[in-house]
Protein backbone atom coordinates (compact mmCIF):
# COMPACT_ATOMS: atom_id res chain seq x y z
CA UNK A 1 0.00 0.00 0.00
CA UNK A 2 1.12 3.50 -0.26
CA UNK A 3 3.17 5.26 2.51
CA UNK A 4 1.91 7.92 4.87
CA UNK A 5 1.79 11.74 3.51
CA UNK A 6 3.26 13.15 6.01
CA UNK A 7 7.01 11.21 5.07
CA UNK A 8 8.52 13.42 1.93
CA UNK A 9 8.17 11.27 -1.27
CA UNK A 10 11.04 10.09 -2.89
CA UNK A 11 9.29 9.22 -6.25
CA UNK A 12 6.48 11.38 -7.60
CA UNK A 13 4.47 9.28 -10.52
CA UNK A 14 2.88 11.20 -12.57
CA UNK A 15 0.28 9.92 -14.82
CA UNK A 16 -1.36 12.05 -17.63
CA UNK A 17 -5.24 10.91 -18.51
CA UNK A 18 -7.90 11.60 -21.04
CA UNK A 19 -10.71 10.18 -21.48
CA UNK A 20 -10.09 7.10 -19.91
CA UNK A 21 -11.48 6.68 -17.03
CA UNK A 22 -12.79 2.80 -17.78
CA UNK A 23 -8.58 2.20 -17.63
CA UNK A 24 -6.79 4.75 -15.51
CA UNK A 25 -8.42 3.34 -12.54
CA UNK A 26 -6.58 -0.14 -13.00
CA UNK A 27 -3.74 2.37 -13.67
CA UNK A 28 -3.88 3.96 -10.39
CA UNK A 29 -5.33 1.00 -8.25
CA UNK A 30 -1.91 -0.67 -9.43
CA UNK A 31 0.15 2.29 -8.34
CA UNK A 32 -0.91 2.81 -5.35
CA UNK A 33 -0.31 -0.86 -4.52
CA UNK A 34 3.60 -0.94 -4.19
CA UNK A 35 6.29 -2.60 -2.59
CA UNK A 36 7.57 0.37 -0.60
CA UNK A 37 9.64 -0.80 2.49
CA UNK A 38 11.86 1.98 3.57
CA UNK A 39 10.70 4.76 0.88
CA UNK A 40 7.69 6.93 0.20
CA UNK A 41 6.19 7.95 -3.17
CA UNK A 42 2.97 9.59 -4.30
CA UNK A 43 0.68 9.21 -7.23
CA UNK A 44 0.13 12.47 -9.24
CA UNK A 45 -2.49 12.61 -11.43
CA UNK A 46 -3.16 14.73 -14.03
CA UNK A 47 -6.16 15.49 -15.60
CA UNK A 48 -6.11 16.50 -19.17
CA UNK A 49 -9.71 18.19 -19.90
CA UNK A 50 -11.44 14.90 -19.80
CA UNK A 51 -15.21 14.74 -21.01
CA UNK A 52 -16.43 11.69 -19.48
CA UNK A 53 -16.29 10.49 -15.93
CA UNK A 54 -12.20 10.89 -14.84
CA UNK A 55 -12.70 13.51 -11.81
CA UNK A 56 -15.14 11.19 -10.08
CA UNK A 57 -13.41 7.98 -10.65
CA UNK A 58 -10.31 9.37 -9.26
CA UNK A 59 -11.89 11.46 -5.94
CA UNK A 60 -13.76 8.06 -5.36
CA UNK A 61 -10.27 6.84 -5.33
CA UNK A 62 -8.73 9.22 -3.52
CA UNK A 63 -11.76 7.87 -0.33
CA UNK A 64 -9.82 4.65 -0.28
CA UNK A 65 -8.16 3.85 2.88
CA UNK A 66 -4.37 3.95 2.30
CA UNK A 67 -4.45 6.16 -0.58
CA UNK A 68 -3.85 9.46 0.90
CA UNK A 69 -0.90 10.35 -1.64
CA UNK A 70 -3.21 10.10 -4.63
CA UNK A 71 -3.07 13.96 -5.51
CA UNK A 72 -5.94 14.70 -8.53
CA UNK A 73 -5.02 18.06 -10.58
CA UNK A 74 -6.64 19.14 -14.01
CA UNK A 75 -5.16 20.87 -16.81
CA UNK A 76 -7.13 22.47 -19.86
CA UNK A 77 -4.61 23.21 -22.04
CA UNK A 78 -4.82 19.93 -24.20
CA UNK A 79 -1.77 17.77 -24.83
CA UNK A 80 -0.12 15.36 -22.75
CA UNK A 81 2.56 17.72 -22.57
CA UNK A 82 0.81 20.37 -20.93
CA UNK A 83 -0.40 17.52 -18.61
CA UNK A 84 2.80 16.32 -17.88
CA UNK A 85 4.31 19.54 -16.55
CA UNK A 86 1.65 20.32 -14.80
CA UNK A 87 2.29 17.18 -12.94
CA UNK A 88 6.13 18.35 -12.88
CA UNK A 89 5.44 21.56 -11.22
CA UNK A 90 3.22 19.40 -8.37
CA UNK A 91 5.84 16.49 -7.44
CA UNK A 92 7.21 17.04 -4.63
CA UNK A 93 9.87 14.58 -4.90
CA UNK A 94 13.58 13.97 -6.43
CA UNK A 95 12.77 11.45 -8.65
CA UNK A 96 9.82 12.12 -11.36
CA UNK A 97 8.51 8.75 -12.98
CA UNK A 98 6.44 8.38 -15.46
CA UNK A 99 3.36 6.22 -17.05
CA UNK A 100 0.40 6.20 -18.97
CA UNK A 101 -3.70 5.40 -18.13
CA UNK A 102 -3.61 2.70 -20.12
CA UNK A 103 -0.30 0.93 -18.52
CA UNK A 104 -0.44 -1.50 -15.46
CA UNK A 105 2.91 -0.99 -13.72
CA UNK A 106 4.84 -4.32 -12.02
CA UNK A 107 4.11 -4.00 -8.18
CA UNK A 108 7.56 -3.26 -7.33
CA UNK A 109 8.13 -0.94 -9.91
CA UNK A 110 8.38 2.04 -7.97
CA UNK A 111 10.41 0.20 -5.92
CA UNK A 112 12.83 -0.85 -8.62
CA UNK A 113 13.27 2.86 -10.24
CA UNK A 114 13.95 4.51 -6.05
CA UNK A 115 16.98 1.12 -6.04
CA UNK A 116 18.10 1.76 -9.72
CA UNK A 117 18.32 5.45 -8.74
CA UNK A 118 20.56 4.14 -5.65
CA UNK A 119 22.64 1.21 -7.56
CA UNK A 120 23.45 3.90 -10.07
CA UNK A 121 23.97 7.38 -9.21
CA UNK A 122 25.52 8.54 -12.05
CA UNK A 123 22.32 8.03 -13.85
CA UNK A 124 19.33 11.24 -14.99
CA UNK A 125 17.03 9.34 -16.46
CA UNK A 126 16.00 5.62 -16.22
CA UNK A 127 13.47 3.04 -17.65
CA UNK A 128 12.91 -0.44 -18.90
CA UNK A 129 10.52 -2.98 -20.92
CA UNK A 130 7.07 -1.79 -21.97
CA UNK A 131 6.02 -5.47 -21.74
CA UNK A 132 2.09 -5.90 -23.39
CA UNK A 133 -0.32 -7.29 -21.32
CA UNK A 134 -0.39 -11.23 -21.22
CA UNK A 135 -2.65 -13.07 -23.11
CA UNK A 136 -1.96 -9.83 -25.74
CA UNK A 137 -2.68 -11.91 -29.23
CA UNK A 138 -0.99 -10.54 -31.80
CA UNK A 139 -1.77 -10.85 -36.04
CA UNK A 140 0.86 -12.77 -37.75
CA UNK A 141 2.17 -9.94 -39.15
CA UNK A 142 2.65 -7.66 -36.46
CA UNK A 143 6.44 -9.09 -34.63
CA UNK A 144 8.26 -7.38 -32.18
CA UNK A 145 9.71 -5.01 -34.99
CA UNK A 146 6.80 -3.16 -35.58
CA UNK A 147 6.27 -2.66 -32.16
CA UNK A 148 7.47 1.02 -31.52
CA UNK A 149 4.02 2.30 -32.68
CA UNK A 150 2.64 0.48 -29.71
CA UNK A 151 4.96 2.05 -27.42
CA UNK A 152 6.51 -1.62 -26.22
CA UNK A 153 9.94 -2.25 -25.60
CA UNK A 154 12.09 -5.44 -24.51
CA UNK A 155 15.71 -4.70 -24.92
CA UNK A 156 16.70 -7.26 -23.09
CA UNK A 157 18.04 -8.80 -19.31
CA UNK A 158 20.95 -6.55 -19.03
CA UNK A 159 21.53 -2.86 -17.93
CA UNK A 160 22.04 -0.87 -20.70
CA UNK A 161 23.49 2.86 -21.08
CA UNK A 162 21.68 4.29 -23.83
CA UNK A 163 22.55 6.49 -26.92
CA UNK A 164 19.66 8.19 -27.92
CA UNK A 165 20.77 9.96 -30.39
CA UNK A 166 22.40 6.96 -32.00
CA UNK A 167 19.86 4.50 -30.92
CA UNK A 168 17.25 3.36 -28.75
CA UNK A 169 16.03 5.37 -26.30
CA UNK A 170 13.25 5.22 -23.57
CA UNK A 171 9.46 4.92 -23.48
CA UNK A 172 7.58 7.51 -21.88
CA UNK A 173 5.49 4.72 -19.83
CA UNK A 174 8.15 3.94 -18.50
CA UNK A 175 10.67 6.65 -18.19
CA UNK A 176 12.15 8.23 -14.66
CA UNK A 177 13.62 11.45 -14.34
CA UNK A 178 15.48 13.06 -11.74
CA UNK A 179 13.74 16.57 -10.67
CA UNK A 180 17.72 18.21 -11.06
CA UNK A 181 18.10 17.01 -14.52
CA UNK A 182 14.99 18.48 -15.60
CA UNK A 183 15.58 21.96 -13.65
CA UNK A 184 18.60 21.81 -15.87
CA UNK A 185 16.99 20.78 -19.13
CA UNK A 186 13.57 22.06 -18.86
CA UNK A 187 10.24 19.79 -19.11
CA UNK A 188 8.20 18.25 -22.57
CA UNK A 189 8.17 20.56 -25.21
CA UNK A 190 4.46 20.82 -26.64
CA UNK A 191 4.89 21.66 -30.08
CA UNK A 192 5.65 17.99 -30.31
CA UNK A 193 3.02 16.89 -28.18
CA UNK A 194 0.54 13.76 -28.59
CA UNK A 195 -3.12 15.48 -28.20
CA UNK A 196 -6.05 13.43 -27.62
CA UNK A 197 -6.09 10.81 -30.03
CA UNK A 198 -3.05 12.08 -32.10
CA UNK A 199 -0.31 9.41 -32.73
CA UNK A 200 3.71 9.53 -33.90
CA UNK A 201 4.37 12.22 -31.36
CA UNK A 202 8.03 12.80 -29.91
CA UNK A 203 7.79 14.59 -26.68
CA UNK A 204 9.81 11.95 -25.12
CA UNK A 205 12.18 11.18 -27.58
CA UNK A 206 13.14 15.13 -27.90
CA UNK A 207 13.15 15.19 -23.99
CA UNK A 208 15.62 12.54 -23.72
CA UNK A 209 17.39 14.08 -27.01
CA UNK A 210 18.06 17.27 -24.78
CA UNK A 211 19.11 15.47 -21.33
CA UNK A 212 21.77 13.25 -23.63
CA UNK A 213 23.25 16.74 -24.93
CA UNK A 214 23.43 18.18 -21.69
CA UNK A 215 25.94 15.43 -20.37
CA UNK A 216 23.18 13.49 -18.85
CA UNK A 217 23.15 9.55 -18.90
CA UNK A 218 20.16 7.49 -19.46
CA UNK A 219 20.10 3.50 -18.39
CA UNK A 220 17.80 1.02 -19.72
CA UNK A 221 17.07 -1.06 -16.44
CA UNK A 222 15.44 -4.52 -17.40
CA UNK A 223 14.06 -4.99 -14.32
CA UNK A 224 11.80 -1.98 -14.53
CA UNK A 225 8.99 -3.11 -15.82
CA UNK A 226 5.19 -1.91 -17.13
CA UNK A 227 2.40 -3.83 -18.90
CA UNK A 228 0.78 -2.43 -21.91
CA UNK A 229 -2.85 -2.85 -22.76
CA UNK A 230 -3.47 -2.73 -26.78
CA UNK A 231 -6.03 -1.64 -28.45
CA UNK A 232 -7.37 -3.61 -30.76
CA UNK A 233 -6.81 -0.77 -33.33
CA UNK A 234 -3.27 -0.84 -32.78
CA UNK A 235 -3.28 -4.04 -33.94
CA UNK A 236 -4.28 -2.85 -37.69
CA UNK A 237 -1.89 -1.71 -40.53
CA UNK A 238 -3.71 1.32 -41.11
CA UNK A 239 -3.02 2.16 -37.24
CA UNK A 240 0.88 1.42 -37.98
CA UNK A 241 0.68 3.78 -41.62
CA UNK A 242 -1.08 6.56 -39.43
CA UNK A 243 1.73 6.46 -36.25
CA UNK A 244 4.71 6.25 -39.05
CA UNK A 245 3.19 9.34 -40.90
CA UNK A 246 2.18 11.35 -38.06
CA UNK A 247 6.39 10.26 -36.43
CA UNK A 248 7.54 11.80 -40.01
CA UNK A 249 5.66 15.20 -39.08
CA UNK A 250 6.73 15.49 -36.02
CA UNK A 251 10.42 14.88 -36.64
CA UNK A 252 9.56 17.91 -39.28
CA UNK A 253 8.80 19.95 -36.60
CA UNK A 254 11.35 19.01 -34.17
CA UNK A 255 13.62 20.12 -36.38
CA UNK A 256 16.67 17.87 -35.44
CA UNK A 257 20.16 19.20 -36.39
CA UNK A 258 22.03 15.83 -36.59
CA UNK A 259 18.66 13.96 -38.36
CA UNK A 260 18.92 17.17 -40.96
CA UNK A 261 22.67 17.47 -41.30
CA UNK A 262 22.64 16.77 -45.37
CA UNK A 263 24.02 19.48 -47.90
CA UNK A 264 21.83 18.43 -50.44
CA UNK A 265 18.12 20.11 -49.67
CA UNK A 266 14.94 20.16 -51.53
CA UNK A 267 12.08 22.12 -50.05
CA UNK A 268 13.38 22.02 -46.63
CA UNK A 269 13.46 18.24 -46.97
CA UNK A 270 16.97 16.91 -46.52
CA UNK A 271 18.57 14.95 -49.27
CA UNK A 272 19.21 11.57 -47.04
CA UNK A 273 15.40 11.24 -46.98
CA UNK A 274 15.16 10.91 -50.33
CA UNK A 275 18.01 8.52 -51.07
CA UNK A 276 16.31 6.17 -48.11
CA UNK A 277 12.79 6.70 -49.69
CA UNK A 278 13.89 5.55 -52.96
CA UNK A 279 15.25 2.67 -51.80
CA UNK A 280 12.24 1.83 -49.66
CA UNK A 281 10.09 2.24 -52.82
CA UNK A 282 12.38 -0.21 -54.25
CA UNK A 283 12.41 -2.39 -51.63
CA UNK A 284 8.45 -2.31 -51.24
CA UNK A 285 8.37 -3.31 -55.30
CA UNK A 286 11.14 -6.16 -54.11
CA UNK A 287 9.08 -7.40 -51.26
CA UNK A 288 5.61 -7.22 -53.37
CA UNK A 289 6.63 -9.36 -56.46
CA UNK A 290 9.01 -11.61 -53.84
CA UNK A 291 5.27 -11.87 -51.98
CA UNK A 292 7.08 -10.85 -48.58
CA UNK A 293 3.93 -9.57 -47.38
CA UNK A 294 5.70 -8.15 -43.85
CA UNK A 295 8.95 -7.24 -45.09
CA UNK A 296 6.85 -5.42 -48.24
CA UNK A 297 4.88 -3.67 -44.95
CA UNK A 298 7.66 -2.50 -43.44
CA UNK A 299 9.37 -0.73 -46.61
CA UNK A 300 5.59 1.08 -46.80
CA UNK A 301 6.16 2.59 -43.31
CA UNK A 302 9.36 3.66 -44.32
CA UNK A 303 7.58 5.57 -47.10
CA UNK A 304 4.69 7.09 -44.53
CA UNK A 305 7.53 8.28 -42.45
CA UNK A 306 8.97 9.70 -45.66
CA UNK A 307 5.38 11.44 -46.73
CA UNK A 308 4.14 12.87 -43.65
CA UNK A 309 8.06 14.59 -43.30
CA UNK A 310 7.51 15.80 -46.69
CA UNK A 311 4.21 17.27 -46.16
CA UNK A 312 5.19 19.04 -43.42
CA UNK A 313 7.68 20.59 -44.24
CA UNK A 314 5.79 21.37 -47.84
CA UNK A 315 3.16 23.36 -45.88
CA UNK A 316 5.59 24.94 -43.78
CA UNK A 317 7.06 26.53 -47.14
CA UNK A 318 3.84 27.33 -48.25
CA UNK A 319 3.26 29.23 -45.19
CA UNK A 320 6.15 31.39 -44.96
CA UNK A 321 5.78 31.98 -48.34
CA UNK A 322 1.79 33.51 -47.83
CA UNK A 323 1.74 37.50 -47.97
CA UNK A 324 1.38 38.33 -44.57
CA UNK A 325 -1.78 40.83 -44.19
CA UNK A 326 -1.97 44.53 -43.26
Amino acid sequence: MSTSAAKAPDVSVVVATYNRSDTVRGTIESLMNQECDGFAYEVIVVDNNSTDDTRHTIEELQATPGYENLHYFFEEQQGVSYARNRGIAAARAPVLAFTDDDIRPANNWVKAINDGFRRFPQADCIGGKVLPEIGTEFPAWLTSKHWTPLALMDLGDEAIELHVDTGAGLVGANMAVRAAALADVGSFRTQLQRVKGGIGSLEDHELQLRLSAAGKRLLYLPEVIVYAQVFAERLTMNYHRRWYCGHGHFYAVMRNEEFESSKIRLFGVPGHLYRRSCASLFGWLKYRLANKKDLEFQQELELQFFWGFFRKRLADRRSQARPRQQ
